[in-house]
């Protein structure tokens, strides 16, 4: 019986496996700047990873619904859980419902991948490819394709994209191509702080190309802002909303619940002005702010207590 050695050259070792360059056969970017969302104000939630975006996206998109508004959510991490408050479950992804009909998008249906959630949130989850094998830009470009092709951007007021942590490479980085105004949501600590200044200068290099720009910061699971305020000084951010690290919201999560559906206690009550009015401030519209990100060593000199 003969043994395979380490030495042995690799074309032995397989010799049925063809030769490829490392990425063939994956789902790459190929955004297509022809498609783009008009009409409704569109926003990109970014931030660490758990730092409470998709808390903060699906309570401000309920906060949009109760002014009135037309909204649509959708989200962009492969874990599709952006919308589960909403609707009360995991729904199908995009990339998901596209597979089953072998990436014939002409036989999909509205239901197949749009979900009614609270209050008339319309969800939608985008999901992301395999792991390894592509590009979330490609899923993020499909999914605005799909919702132009059944005109479903026509009857929306707002649109919010809940992006995947602090990813912002260019797949991930591909909401900013339709989004007016970004929103980063970070707490009161060095490494939230820390992805945020990734973000803005990934949002700064796109508002070169497109019409993003930041909109603003939302603290969350935050008692105090002080380091935020100090770095929000240095490269000239603006902190619209805060959210007190608070046992209700936590459990909202928990209830499969947004958080205008609990029980309307002072702190619900508080917690539920603080999102209508952070969305009426946004719907209103916010100043574009040209913040200029600083440099790693230097936030590691700035942030700290004395």
């Amino acid at each position: 019986m003969s043994t395979l050695t380490l030495d042995m050259p690799r074309h032995k070792l397989h010799p049925t496996s063809p030769k490829r360059e490392d990425g063939d056969g994956s789902v790459q970017v190929k955004l297509d700047p022809n498609v783009k969302i008009e009409g409704a104000k569109v926003f990109a939630v970014y931030g660490k990873g758990g730092i409470g975006k998709s808390t903060t996206s699906s309570n401000l998109s309920v906060a949009f619904s109760k002014l009135g508004k037309r909204v649509l959510q959708i989200g962009c991490d492969p874990k599709h859980d952006s919308t589960f408050t909403l609707t009360k479950k995991l729904m199908p992804t995009v990339i998901d419902v596209l597979e089953s009909v072998n990436f014939h998008a002409e036989e999909l249906q509205v239901e197949d991948f749009v979900y009614e959630g609270y209050n008339g949130v319309m969800c939608v989850e985008a999901g992301g490819p395999p792991a390894g094998t592509g590009c979330g830009g490609y899923v993020v470009g499909q999914t605005v394709k799909l919702l132009k092709e059944h005109h479903l951007l026509e009857e929306t007021d707002v649109v919010i994209f809940d992006v995947l942590g602090d990813v912002v490479c260019g797949g991930f980085a591909a909401p900013l191509q339709h989004a007016d105004r970004a929103i980063i949501v970070t707490a009161n600590d060095f490494d939230s702080i820390y992805a945020m200044n990734r973000i803005v200068a990934a949002i700064k290099a796109k508002s070169k190309n497109y019409d993003v720009r930041l909109g603003g910061v939302i603290a969350n699971r935050s008692k105090d802002t002080d380091q935020i305020d100090k770095y929000n000084a240095v490269v000239g951010l603006e902190t619209m909303g805060h959210f007190q690290d608070l046992d209700v919201i936590r459990r909202s999560r928990l209830q499969k619940s947004t958080l205008f559906e609990l029980d309307p206690t002072p702190e619900v009550l508080g917690v539920q002005a603080e999102y209508l009015r952070v969305a009426e401030a946004l719907w209103k519209g916010v100043e574009p702010l040209e913040a200029t990100p600083m440099k790693d060593r230097d936030i590691f000199e700035l942030l700290g207590f004395d």
